[in-house]
């Protein structure tokens, strides 16, 4: 793979400015058009587009900056420097562990690719009860369109590897309609180690398309750059105070003073969780007390299968099959609803996901490329028992994030946990193990179904993950509703925009990057316009 061209490291010989880490000092103070902070899939989006209406932009990413010359398919190297808190992210009773990118291209650069846009009845959701009356799907359309021209998003027409053509052929042995996932990808190699940085550049990602654009278009770019909080003056961001960062996150030098950008404009998109810990590091006006609330994860819950042949799910496209059959069998605001799909499986990953440890891991462990794994991704943010969760600060000024996992929720757990098991079942499955702490190998669909009607559905004892953070900053069309505008502006900081999906009102019931390509581009053209009076869109 080394004889592939490196896009990134072309583009650092052609000159790109780029500062922090291996790279240089960063600077005393930078003065700029707009400084975005963070640099995934809003703030890549928002990033091409500013630049190519001719402002001068400033990119601030805490994560390194990592191409393909460095993705070697090596798990013990790709979540140390690639995730959030080296992919074990907790909320704060540690009952769910997050996935979240950290690292040149954020999310984008390590996710699994399934891209979907945002579903209609969520939209009729958000018109009814955020007064978001123009986001609707013939209003969204052309800039869907546009992302998914531009980051080359299709349908996948390879054939699904056995991971996901489990799923499908067990669903359809129930009479359970499924579909194909689009994928956002360009010559892809079907190696399947989507999660660990794409090290043949097929992923079109915000790593190998806006940020590499954008920098050609002479953007800078600072990395390992920890956007601190900001400084206000009269109902305006005055300037943005970042300090340097190591690549485990931890500060340079705690005595350094801070580099200060100083921007007539300022973007941020460092993603849910991180997005509102910066504007509560900043003491940021909050009338409402809405910031940092309703942050949705889709808590996911996992069932493993042994099936009588290879599995072998570490290798082809992730995920190429869903069935959203259980999002549309109750009303959107009733029974929480979910979707179905499954992970990819690599070792270190597939031991975080597996319940009990020892003894009990080494079993599951001998039977790795016979195992089939099927995730429900739980649709929150749509009744009262499932409103997120909360952004807070420990002492240091880093974020937490308090989600109660409600009996509302977990009785989506319970049922969604039974369903998978029926579907792998009908796949073919010699057990099926849910991933609860008390389970069992269970050899018949009788017995799973008894043992998973009566054990306790509780956090901790039941496996929740999540790799879709939404929300604490969202959008309505009033300030007793949201924290930022329908047009992404924040309601009291009139030079302050937000672009990622921590403006999402509810959770999406979808993979949300393609959500928040669409609507960031829309909230980006509409800024390029009211900066520079210039009609601009995605090439």
């Amino acid at each position: 793979m080394s004889s592939l061209q490196d896009p990134i490291r072309e583009g650092l010989k052609r000159g790109w400015k780029v500062l922090g880490g291996a790279h240089g000092p960063l600077p005393a103070s930078i003065t700029c058009d707009v400084a975005i902070i963070g640099s995934g899939a809003g703030a890549g989006i928002s990033a091409e587009l500013l630049t190519k209406a001719g402002l001068n932009v400033v990119i601030i990413e805490e994560g390194m900056l990592k191409s393909s010359s460095d993705f070697n398919q090596k798990e013990s190297e790709a979540y140390p420097s690639l995730y959030h808190e080296s992919a074990g992210r907790k909320t704060d009773d540690k009952a769910i562990n997050i996935l979240q990118g950290r690292t040149v291209g954020g999310s984008t650069t390590v996710n699994w690719t399934s891209s979907f846009r945002t579903p209609d009845d969520t939209l009729k959701f958000w018109q009814e009860h955020f007064g978001l009356a123009d986001y609707n799907p013939e209003a969204l359309a052309p800039y869907f369109q546009q992302a998914e021209t531009r980051l080359n998003i299709g349908p996948w027409l390879t054939p699904p590897n056995e991971n996901n053509d489990l799923l499908r052929r067990g669903a359809a042995k129930l009479g359970i309609p499924s579909s194909s996932i689009h994928r956002n990808v360009k010559g892809c190699w079907n190696l399947g180690s989507c999660g660990m940085g794409c090290p043949t550049n097929a992923k079109q990602s915000m790593l190998v398309t806006t940020i590499p654009t954008s920098l050609d278009k002479g953007a800078t770019l600072l990395v390992e750059t920890r956007a601190l909080k900001f400084d206000f003056a009269g109902g305006r961001i005055a300037a943005l105070q970042c300090i340097a960062v190591k690549p485990n996150a931890a500060p340079v030098d705690r005595a350094q003073a801070a580099t200060k950008i100083i921007a007539k404009h300022f973007v941020l998109a460092g993603g849910a969780i991180n997005s509102p810990a910066v504007l509560l590091r900043s003491h940021a006006a909050d009338p409402h007390g809405l910031l940092g609330t309703r942050t949705f994860l889709h808590p996911v819950t996992l069932s493993m299968a042994r099936m009588p042949g290879k599995v072998e799910a570490w290798q082809g496209a992730p995920q190429t099959v869903y069935t959203d059959h259980f999002l549309h069998t109750q009303p959107i605001n009733g029974p929480i609803g979910y979707k179905l799909e499954v992970p990819p499986l690599h070792p270190v990953i597939f031991g975080t996901l597996c319940p009990g440890f020892g003894p009990l891991q080494a079993d599951v462990f001998k039977n790795f490329p016979d195992t089939h794994m099927m995730l429900a991704l739980m649709r929150d943010g749509f009744h009262e028992q499932a409103a997120g969760g909360k952004v807070g600060l420990r002492s240091d000024g880093s974020p937490t994030l308090d989600y109660t996992l409600t009996d509302f929720i977990m009785d989506g757990a319970r049922r969604s946990m039974l369903q998978m098991a029926e579907i792998q079942f009908a796949a073919g499955a010699k057990s099926v193990y849910p991933a609860h702490e008390l389970a069992e190998h269970y050899t018949t669909w009788a017995a799973a179904k008894q043992a998973l009607q009566t054990l306790p559905i509780a956090p901790l004892l039941t496996k929740i993950s999540s790799a879709h953070v939404m929300g604490g900053c969202g959008m309505a069309g009033d300030e007793k509703r949201g924290v930022t505008r329908p047009d992404g502006v924040h309601w009291h900081i009139e030079n302050l925009s937000i672009h990622d999906g921590s403006i999402f009102p509810t959770s999406i019931g979808a993979n949300p990057q393609l959500s928040i390509y669409g609507a960031v581009n829309r909230l980006a053209q509409g800024l390029v316009k009211r900066l520079t009076n210039q009609d601009v869109a995605l090439a």
